[in-house]
């Protein structure tokens, strides 16, 4: 790596968040370096590059750290704009959809997997219940955004489809604590076919961890947090 690209990400390799950088570092082809963090035990350089939220991920580029996964994929898109792969629309009204969706994975759905997985009687199955609604709203954004094509952007794979396909290896991890099914191919086809889509990208297939080390560290974490 030469001086002039200095690339080093700051994340905990079971963050969903963490996942989408690397995704959107693969999909450009940039070299990176990786650190992981014990998030129990935060490093100096994690608290001094992002001294305010002391959070993963953060990407540090020649020394500048950028933070918070959506703007940091929107930094990788501008900041290597020069390959092939681009992440936003070219229309500006298009972009700001993107950027909708994006925001609505990380307030609506992200919100209410972490309800699930935290918490029990009614409160976990009204966050059940918001989890479903939730892929069915994505269900329908993934028509109406791609026009039918197999990506949320179209024939590129893009902002959304990036910040999103990290949630899908916690579905695992939702159904058995949950106690129900999911059932993408089922109840959201064309969520189904567009996860089988994603997960054919190297970038995805490379970075996104085991389901099964996400339910074990879901488990961990329930049995620490929630009581019966």
């Amino acid at each position: 790596m030469s001086n002039e690209e200095q690339v080093k990400v700051l994340n905990s390799g079971l963050s969903p968040f963490g996942a989408r950088v690397l995704i959107g570092l693969e999909e450009k082809g940039v070299k990176y370096e990786y650190q992981e963090e014990n998030l129990g035990n935060k490093s100096q350089l994690l608290l001094e590059m992002n001294p305010i939220h002391k959070k993963i991920p953060v990407l540090i580029h020649n020394g500048k750290p950028v933070i918070e996964s959506v703007i940091i994929l929107q930094y990788i898109d501008e900041a290597w704009s020069s390959s092939d792969a681009s992440f936003l629309p070219s229309k500006p009204y298009d972009r700001a959809i993107a950027r909708f969706w994006a925001d609505f994975l990380d307030k609506k759905f992200y919100e209410a997997g972490a309800r699930l997985l935290m918490s029990k009687g009614e409160a976990q199955e009204e966050a059940k219940r918001d989890v479903i609604e939730n892929l069915g709203i994505m269900e329908g954004a993934l028509k109406e955004v791609s026009g039918g094509k197999p990506y949320f952007g179209g024939e590129t794979f893009g902002l959304i489809d990036i910040a999103f396909i990290p949630f899908t290896a916690w579905f695992l991890t939702y159904e058995t604590l949950g106690n129900f099914k999911i059932s993408l191919d089922e109840k959201f086809p064309r969520l189904g076919a567009w996860a089988k889509k994603c997960m054919e990208r190297k970038s995805v297939s490379k970075i996104l961890p085991q389901p099964e080390k996400l339910l074990s560290f879901g488990l961990e974490l329930r049995k620490k947090f929630v009581t019966d």
